[in-house]
């Protein structure tokens, strides 16, 4: 990892983790991926490594994430799509040529040459847990400076915040002060 940046929220979901590069939406964002190498360190993390990326495709990696998150806040709010971030997840999922493969262990990797290949993958997981492919729900952080939208797998299906360790403890931490 890279020094001087921000930590990044993994989760197990590719899709909203990779909005959830950009949080704080609603309070003093916290941009995550600011430079084509940080976008490399993510990528990486999550078995998409690539060589390079330019400020152009960094570009386009952060149309693709909004794109997401736009299209993920409507689908947990039970509202259209927005037909342009459907477009864009859509044409990102179309351009990327990254093959799955199965490895010797029984696990999969991706076989991924671009940035494209990349970005086709986080769009193909997009695509499918907004479809409801996926045993899960999605839904939206409830601290009022993220609303984040993330994918809901806990048993019950009632999980409120984007990550425990950040926001849901924040809002803990907040409602503890305000009875002192």
């Amino acid at each position: 990892m890279r020094a001087g940046f921000p930590d990044f929220r993994l989760g197990a979901v590719l899709a909203t983790s990779f909005t959830g590069t950009l949080s704080e939406r609603h309070g003093e964002p916290v941009e995550r991926i600011p430079t084509p190498d940080r976008l490399l360190d993510w990528l990486a993390l999550y078995g998409l490594a690539v060589d390079a990326c330019t400020g152009a495709q960094l570009d386009l990696a952060r149309e693709l994430r909004e794109s997401i998150h736009a299209a993920a806040t409507a689908a947990a709010l039970q509202d259209g799509l927005p037909t342009a971030a459907v477009q864009v997840i859509n044409d990102r999922s179309a351009q990327g040529r990254a093959a799955a493969v199965l490895t010797s262990e029984g696990t999969r990797e991706w076989r991924i040459g671009s940035i494209d290949d990349a970005l086709g993958v986080i769009a193909a997981d997009a695509i499918s847990i907004i479809a409801g492919e996926r045993d899960g729900r999605l839904a939206l952080c409830a601290s009022p400076t993220c609303q984040a939208a993330f994918f809901d797998t806990s048993q019950s299906r009632t999980r409120r915040w984007c990550d425990m360790n950040t926001c849901g403890n924040r809002q803990k931490k907040a409602r503890f002060n305000a009875k002192k």
